[in-house]
């Protein structure tokens, strides 16, 4: 969960949830993954005020897991922006396509600094998250943007420093119908067979390892 907010694109699961009874996508396409990298290094002004707005974040986040020193929970409003094809990229893994357009969501991250010194020490743990309410706004080309919001309470279990499995407990799912309903199904498999369990587990490891050597130099001060 950490990962899906702050360092890979927001809300990995909720884009795979939210696309789940949209159309199957073919072979994945090698232009679209070159677009998708180029986006994701050529920022707008917009997008990079958010990943700025982010960074405080991602550096209380990573000091935990790795200076493990006593201090205030985490607690921090983020926004994330994500574009057509790169949310295409994502749901790709589950075989379907993104059939509508840009994404903007927020919520509100929190977590135990406690807890989160403990995934990183102690042999094994099951991390329980709070509930989060994650509130994005959906594009689409010839209709008003949509708002849908969703729920979850993350558990992830840690053995030796390592996030080895993951659900993210979904619960209440508003929204227009059309997009309610395929994130609905989507939400109530995963609840049941943990369909988006392998994914947010690697998001979570290259989170602590990757993403939080990118700040090293904030949360080593």
């Amino acid at each position: 969960m950490i990962n899906t907010y702050l360092g890979h694109p927001i809300l990995l699961a909720l884009f795979v949830a939210a696309a789940a009874g949209a159309v199957p996508a073919g072979a994945q396409d090698k232009k679209a993954d070159e677009a998708t990298l180029s986006s994701e290094i050529n920022l707008t002004p917009e997008e990079q005020a958010e990943r700025d707005g982010r960074k405080a974040c991602k550096v209380a986040i990573c000091d935990a897991f790795h200076n493990r020193k006593p201090g205030a929970d985490i607690a921090c409003a983020i926004t994330k922006s994500m574009r057509k094809e790169q949310l295409q990229k994502i749901v790709s893994k589950a075989k379907v396509s993104w059939p509508w357009g840009r994404v903007v969501c927020k919520t509100d991250v929190k977590a135990s600094r406690e807890m989160l010194i403990k995934a990183m020490t102690e042999p094994k743990i099951e991390a329980q998250f709070e509930m989060h309410k994650i509130t994005c706004t959906v594009e689409r080309e010839k209709e008003a943007p949509s708002e849908i919001s969703a729920e979850m309470s993350p558990k992830i279990t840690f053995e030796n420093g390592k996030a080895t499995k993951a659900a993210l407990m979904w619960g209440k799912v508003d929204g227009p119908t059309v997009i309610k309903g395929a994130m609905w199904t989507a939400t109530a498999a995963d609840n049941t067979i943990g369909v988006l369990q392998s994914m947010i587990v690697e998001d979570v490891n290259d989170f602590v390892d990757k993403k939080c050597d990118e700040v090293k130099a904030d949360w080593k001060k």
